[in-house]
């Protein structure tokens, strides 16, 4: 008997003991994976986080700030038994029953399949491309620690990368190691995130454990913009040519059913936050430039007002403070009377319309006072820079957006940590994008989950993270297979007994 097959004999009889599920999660960000596994019955014992303040979230949430679990780590210089040997969690092959995560696409690029099949053979192989090297890291995890359990999560575009399809590509490997996969696309706001967001999901088990994979039924209903729909279809163009053939692993996702409760909204989400007036801030002189800390604690000033509200309020383990410290804005300006006069939906072109009207009517206005001002004059420069952005309309049509009130928020994209202008808020009284926390209900991250750093190192593992709703949709899923599997081996000298009388 190998030593690989006694550590997964031992991890099933772990679990069959009544053991939790021990998660290593890679490129684990600030943990919106690990939250949801947590929330599923899932026992956090590591993970791996080059960004410091991601690294530091992680460690913070999971793991009360302890400092093996908090530091950065770049996976291509740590090695599995050295991360082991850090977190004190024994021998290596023993260690872990499930590994989640997901690398980045890039890594990807222009890796085929036989080479990949080359990795354990040839370790060197691929150094002189850094493209390769997370992926070929992150299956080196998967080798040394044998996981009873793989989650791999990563954009739609994975599917038609340049022509190649990775996520295939991702499981074709891993059922050379010993595992049965299988991948699809699911979209967030199917599984009660107030947040339109389509990500591929892929799950393999140890053939020890399963022969099917089978992803989480959609819990809401939401019928998906055309935006949406086009993002999926651009994702799937691999099915529609060529390479159909080369996508075996690939099922459709889980249909949601019109019965379902319709999806959370942002304002079901951000409802019963307190209010920021970004106007009246900017007037009083309390909101200045200057870095956004997380030293002013806000309280709640109304009670939850839907049942999402509710749960991140009262998610266990992630209660909501006594006040909020993180429910803060960028400062501009220039934007917030622009901000007030979007309608829900508008877009850069339309807010640059907008601009253009309130810089007339200001013409007009000093006109009426007998002020004239040449155009095209210095003047006339700088008072139109100080109400109309200068970005080109054409180049830059999707850059704002005015959320719908009455529907989930479009994606959070990690770049929330540069200007925000992607999600405005609904209520034109506020006047502004949102705030750190609001994002972070938008994602599904519960009051009482911290963020370490400053507002943009926070925005930015928002918006790079899974959301912990979906997350906790996939872990259940996963959750339910391996207690399946239990139980059928629990039962089998049972079933046997009754064959044979």
């Amino acid at each position: 008997m190998t030593t690989k097959t006694r550590a997964i004999q031992q991890k099933i009889a772990r679990l069959q003991a009544g053991g939790k599920p021990r998660v290593l999660d890679l490129f684990a960000g600030c943990g919106g994976i690990s939250l949801g596994f947590s929330a599923a019955g899932f026992h956090i014992a590591g993970a791996v986080e080059f960004d410091a303040a991601a690294a530091a979230s992680h460690g913070r949430n999971f793991h009360s700030g302890e400092p093996a679990h908090s530091q950065a780590r770049d996976i291509t210089k740590t090695s599995p038994d050295q991360l082991a040997k850090d977190l004190q969690v024994g021998r290596t092959a023993e260690a872990f029953d499930v590994l989640v995560g997901g690398p980045p696409c890039q890594a990807f690029a222009r890796v085929g399949r036989p080479k990949l099949r080359e990795v354990d053979n040839h370790a060197e192989a691929f150094k002189h491309d850094p493209r390769a090297q997370l992926y070929i890291d992150y299956l080196r995890y998967v080798e040394a620690f044998a996981p009873l359990a793989v989650v791999v999560e990563n954009v739609p575009d994975v599917l038609n990368h340049g022509g190649q399809n990775i996520a295939e590509e991702i499981a074709d490997v891993l059922e050379s190691k010993g595992y049965v996969c299988r991948y699809t696309l699911l979209n967030a706001a199917f599984y009660g995130v107030p947040q339109m967001r389509e990500r591929m999901i892929l799950i393999a088990y140890r053939r020890e454990i399963a022969d099917t994979v089978t992803f989480p039924d959609p819990t809401h209903f939401i019928d998906l913009p055309p935006g949406y729909e086009g993002t999926r279809s651009v994702a799937l163009k691999f099915l529609d040519n060529e390479i159909a053939d080369d996508a075996h692993r690939y099922v459709h996702a889980p249909k949601a059913v019109r019965s379902l409760p319709p999806a959370v909204t942002a304002e079901d989400a951000l409802g019963d936050l307190p209010s920021i007036d970004a106007r009246k801030l900017l007037k009083s002189g309390a909101l200045r430039r200057g870095a956004r800390r997380f030293d002013e604690p806000m309280p709640y000033n109304k009670e939850p007002h839907t049942a999402y509200a509710e749960l991140m309020r009262t998610w266990p383990g992630f209660e909501a403070p006594e006040a909020l410290v993180d429910h803060v804005i960028r400062y501009l300006p220039r934007d917030y009377p622009l901000f007030a006069r979007m309608n829900a939906g508008d877009q850069y072109p339309q807010a640059y319309g907008h601009a253009m009207e309130m810089f007339e009517q200001h013409l007009a206005s000093l006109a009426e006072q007998g002020i004239k001002i040449k155009p095209n004059s210095s003047q006339y420069e700088e008072i139109k820079a100080s109400i109309v952005p200068p970005y080109d309309v054409g180049k830059f049509p999707n850059k704002w957006r005015k959320m719908w009130r009455d529907q989930p928020a479009r994606t959070l994209m990690a770049h929330l940590g540069k200007d925000s202008y992607s999600h405005i808020h609904y209520d034109s009284k506020q006047a502004r994008t949102i705030s750190v926390r609001e994002a972070a209900r938008l994602h599904s991250f519960p009051d009482g989950f911290a963020f370490c750093g400053t507002m943009n190192p926070a925005f930015r593992q928002i918006g790079n993270a899974v959301p912990p709703l979906l997350a906790k949709a996939v872990a259940m899923q996963v959750m339910k297979t391996l207690k399946q599997a239990e139980w059928e081996r629990e039962d089998e000298p049972r079933r046997t007994a009754a064959a044979v009388s």
